[in-house]
C-alpha cells in the first residue's frame, strides 16, 4: 500500500536518523522509540518504524519489525469502516504484559550502531540497560479517541499535516477527527445546519476551502426528478480572508503556477461576495456524471476529476494541481444528491490516500443527514398545511361581536394537534362560538379534529340548538371509531337579545369578564365527552351584557404537570381580572392584547398540550336599532311590509334608501307569502349596514334564475342581486330566512 507522505519529503540522511539513544549509553542508536513508553520518540521511530512508514528506519527497527514483535502491519481500511493498523484479530486485544513479554522474549538482540551511523557489535563490557517491553499493537497505535478528541478535532488541529508525526499517530488523529466531525454534522436538524456543520468541521482542520453543491430541487423520498439534473452551489467556506490566502507570494505561487486561485472561489452567506449561487447542469455521459455515478471520492489529479472539476468550478477557474483537491459525491439513500469539493492551498501539505476515506465518511454522513432533513422538511410542510386547513384562516366579523383567537402547538416539532376553534355566522345576526379538543397529538387526532369541525359547521348552518349539535357530533365521533373521543363547547350568541346559549361536552367551563373588571367562571353543566355515546347534553341560556368578554379555551391553557385544571382556571380568572383593572373599569381591555396577556401566564413547564383560545367581545345591537314585525301570509302582506319599512327608515333618518328598500322588501315578502303557511317575520337592523331579514316556514330555498321574456315572474331575486350589497338564504330547522344588506349613505350618524 502507498505510504503516507508527510511534510518532510524524501528519506532522511543516515546521520540524522541515528540519534543518541534516550535509554542510556548502552542502548543502540535508533532505539529511543523502544525506550519511550508508547513508541513515540523524538527520532520519529516507534509506531512509524513498526508500521513501515517511517522516513529513515534504522536497521535495528527493521530487525524488530521482521520479528513481528510490534504486531503492526500496513495501515488500511477495515471492513467495519475504521482506519488503523491491519493486525490479526487476536492481536487487537489488551492482554496486558503477558503478550508483550512473550514478544520481547522472542525478539533477537538489537545490533549496536556506530556514531557514524554504521551498525556494529555491541561492546561486551558495556552494562545492558533494562529494556522495556516492546509496545503492543494497542499500546503503540491506540485508535480509540481520548477524552479530548472532540476538543482537538473541533479546535482546529490538522490530523494530516503534523510535522514529524508518525503515520500511525496521524491515523489516530484521523479517527478522532472523523468522529468529532460526524457528530457535528449529525447535530443539524435542517438542511442549512447540516451543510454548515460540514463546512465548520472540515475548515480549517481538513481543508482550506470547501464547496458544497446540492441538487436543485432536492428529491424527496422516492420521488423521481423531472428534467435535467442541476447542481446549485449551496455554501462555500474558506480558511482565511482572500487577502491572506492570495498575497503577493501566495498569488504568484498559486495563480502564476496554474494552481487554483482562492480569490476566485465564490462565497455564499453573510460574508459572501456573490449575491447568488452558481448553477451546474450535469450533462448525461459527461465526466462529472461519471464521477458522481462512481460515488467514491477521487483526487482532483485523477483522470475523471480533471474533466469533472471544470463543470463545477467553471471554465474560468484554474484547476488545482496534484492532490490538493478531493471531489466527493454526496449520495443519499437512493441517489446522488450533490457533491463536495475539498481544497488545500499550495502552502499546505497535499491530501494523502487515507484522506479519501475521511472524505468518504464526511460525504456519507452529510448526504444521509440531508436526506433526513428533506424528509423532515416535507413532513413539517404537510403539518403546516394541515394546520392551516384545519383551523380558520381568519375569523368572521359578525354584527354585534368582535373576535380574536390564538393557537399554540404543544412543541415546535408537534405543529398540529387535536385542538380547534371556530366562529360561524348564523341567521338573525347571531354567531356560533365553538372550541374543542380531540384526544391525542398525532396526525390522526388532527384529521379527526378536521372531520368534527366540518360536521359542526354543517350542523350550525342548519341552525340547530347547541344541545342538538353536540348530540350529532357524538354520533359522528362514534362512526369514526370506538376510541375517537373529544371535548367540545358550543355557544350561540344573539346580539339583539343580548343572550348566549351554551352546551358543554366535557370541556372546561368558559370565563366571562364583565365590564367592571369582575371575572366569572360560568356555571355550565359539564356533560360527557363526545364519543362516549348514550348521553344527553344540556344547554343553559345566560345573559351576555354589552362590553363583556367571553373566553373559550382548551385544557392546555389551564392544566399541566405542575397544576390541576381547577387551579389553572382560578389563575386564569385572576389574570383576567388583573388585566381588566390595569386598563380601567369603564372600558374593556383590547382583545388582541388580552389574548397575549392570557398566554403569558404559561410557565416553562406548562406547555404539555396544545392550546386553542377564542375571545368574543359582546357589543350587541341596541333595541333602538331593531325593527321587528309579523305579517300574515296574505295578499296585503307586501304592502304592509313597505309601510313598516318606510316608517323605520324615517325614524333612523335613512329616507335616501326608501325606494330601494321598498322595492326589495316587496319582492322578498311576496316570495315568502307565496309558500308560507304561518306568519312571515320581517326585521330591519341598523348597524354599519342596513340589513333586512324575511323568515317563513317553508324549507325551500329560493334560487336565482334568468327569466324569459314571456314569463310574468322570476325577476325578483334578479333585482335583489343587482341592487343589494349582499344577499343570501339560510335554511333553518323551522323554515328559512332570506336576507339582504344595503350600504348606509356616507355621513349618516346614529341618533
Amino acid at each position: 500500500m502507498t505510504e503516507y507522505p508527510t511534510s518532510q519529503e524524501g528519506p532522511q540522511p543516515a546521520a540524522a536518523a541515528a540519534t543518541p539513544a534516550q535509554g542510556g549509553p548502552g542502548l543502540p542508536a535508533g532505539a529511543g522509540a523502544a525506550a519511550d513508553g508508547r513508541g513515540r520518540g523524538a527520532s520519529g521511530g516507534g509506531c512509524a518504524d513498526e508500521l513501515g512508514h517511517g522516513k529513515a528506519p534504522a536497521p535495528a527497527a527493521e530487525g524488530v519489525r521482521d520479528t513481528g514483535a510490534s504486531g503492526a502491519g500496513p495501515v488500511r481500511a477495515h471492513a467495519d469502516g475504521g482506519i488503523g493498523p491491519d493486525v490479526p484479530r487476536q492481536r487487537r486485544t489488551r492482554d496486558g504484559a503477558a503478550a508483550r513479554n512473550a514478544s520481547a522474549a522472542a525478539a533477537p538482540a538489537l545490533p549496536d550502531t556506530a556514531p557514524g551511523g554504521a551498525a556494529g557489535p555491541a561492546p561486551e563490557a558495556a552494562p545492558a540497560a533494562p529494556q522495556p517491553p516492546p509496545p503492543g499493537p494497542d499500546d503503540a497505535c491506540d485508535p480509540l479517541p481520548d477524552a479530548n478528541a472532540d476538543a482537538a478535532a473541533e479546535g482546529g488541529a490538522d490530523p494530516a499535516a503534523a510535522e514529524g508525526a508518525s503515520p500511525a499517530r496521524r491515523e489516530g488523529d484521523r479517527l478522532r477527527f472523523v468522529g468529532a466531525a460526524t457528530r457535528r454534522i449529525a447535530r443539524g436538524i435542517d438542511l442549512d445546519e447540516i451543510v454548515l456543520g460540514l463546512c465548520r468541521a472540515t475548515v480549517p482542520t481538513f481543508s482550506d476551502a470547501i464547496l458544497v453543491y446540492l441538487r436543485d430541487p432536492l428529491p424527496v423520498g422516492d420521488e423521481r426528478p423531472v428534467g435535467p439534473v442541476v447542481l446549485r452551489l449551496r455554501r462555500t467556506d474558506r480558511l482565511r480572508p482572500i487577502d491572506d490566502l492570495t498575497g503577493a507570494e501566495g498569488a504568484g505561487a498559486a495563480g502564476g503556477a496554474g494552481e487554483l486561485d482562492f480569490s476566485q472561489l465564490p462565497l455564499l452567506g453573510p460574508q459572501g461576495d456573490l449575491p447568488a449561487a452558481e448553477l451546474c447542469e450535469i450533462m448525461p455521459g459527461g465526466a462529472l456524471a461519471e464521477v458522481l455515478r462512481g460515488v467514491r471520492p477521487v483526487f482532483g489529479s485523477s483522470a475523471g476529476a480533471q474533466d469533472a472539476l471544470p463543470e463545477l468550478l467553471g471554465a474560468g477557474h484554474p484547476l488545482p494541481r496534484g492532490r490538493r483537491a478531493i471531489l466527493a459525491p454526496l449520495r443519499g439513500r437512493r441517489r446522488v444528491i450533490g457533491a463536495a469539493v475539498f481544497l488545500r492551498s499550495p502552502e499546505r501539505p497535499a491530501f494523502e490516500q487515507n484522506d479519501l476515506l475521511v472524505a468518504a465518511q464526511l460525504a456519507t454522513h452529510t448526504a444521509l443527514g440531508i436526506d433526513k432533513a428533506v424528509l423532515y422538511g416535507r413532513e413539517a410542510y404537510i403539518a403546516d398545511e394541515l394546520q392551516r386547513t384545519m383551523l380558520p384562516d381568519s375569523l368572521p366579523q359578525p354584527t354585534g361581536v368582535r373576535l380574536a383567537s390564538r393557537y399554540l402547538p404543544a412543541a415546535e416539532t408537534a405543529r398540529v394537534g387535536g385542538d380547534w376553534y371556530d366562529a360561524i355566522p348564523l341567521p338573525g345576526s347571531r354567531v356560533a362560538l365553538v372550541v374543542g379538543d380531540v384526544m391525542g397529538h398525532s396526525m390522526t387526532s388532527a384529521a379527526i379534529m378536521g372531520q368534527l369541525r366540518t360536521t359542526a359547521q354543517t350542523l350550525a348552518q342548519l341552525d340547530l340548538p347547541p344541545a342538538e349539535v353536540l348530540h350529532h357530533l357524538d354520533e359522528q365521533a362514534q362512526r369514526l371509531g370506538s376510541d375517537r373521543m373529544a371535548t367540545c363547547l358550543y355557544a350561540v350568541y344573539d346580539p339583539v337579545s343580548h343572550r348566549i346559549t351554551i352546551a358543554n361536552a366535557g370541556h372546561p367551563p368558559p370565563v366571562l369578564l364583565h365590564l367592571g373588571g369582575r371575572a366569572e367562571v360560568l356555571r355550565v353543566p359539564p356533560g360527557a365527552p363526545i364519543g362516549v355515546g348514550g348521553v344527553d347534553f344540556e344547554a343553559v341560556e345566560l345573559d351576555a351584557p354589552a362590553g363583556a368578554t367571553l373566553l373559550l379555551y382548551t385544557d392546555g391553557l389551564v392544566e399541566s404537570r405542575l397544576r390541576d385544571v381547577w387551579t389553572g382556571i382560578d389563575q386564569l380568572r385572576e389574570r383576567l381580572a388583573t388585566t381588566a383593572q390595569l386598563t380601567g373599569l369603564d372600558h374593556p381591555p383590547p382583545l388582541e392584547a388580552l389574548c397575549d396577556d392570557v398566554l403569558d401566564m404559561l410557565g416553562p413547564g406548562d406547555r404539555d398540550d396544545d392550546i386553542a383560545l377564542l375571545a368574543a367581545r359582546f357589543d350587541g345591537i341596541a333595541p333602538s336599532d331593531v325593527a321587528y314585525w309579523f305579517l300574515d301570509p296574505e295578499e296585503t302582506a307586501p304592502g304592509r311590509a313597505r309601510r313598516f319599512a318606510r316608517r323605520a327608515l324615517a325614524r333612523w333618518g335613512l329616507e335616501e334608501l326608501e325606494d330601494s328598500v321598498e322595492l326589495l322588501v316587496s319582492e322578498v315578502v311576496t316570495n315568502a307569502v307565496r309558500y308560507a303557511e304561518r306568519p312571515v317575520t320581517l326585521r330591519l337592523l341598523r348597524t354599519d349596514v342596513l340589513r333586512c331579514e324575511v323568515g317563513d316556514d317553508s324549507p325551500q330555498l329560493p334560487r336565482q334564475r334568468r327569466a324569459r321574456e314571456t314569463d310574468e315572474g322570476g325577476r325578483g331575486l334578479f333585482l335583489v342581486n343587482r341592487m343589494a350589497r349582499r344577499w343570501g338564504a339560510t335554511r333553518l330547522s323551522s323554515g328559512k330566512v332570506v336576507w339582504f344588506e344595503l350600504a348606509i349613505p356616507a355621513g349618516h350618524e346614529r341618533r
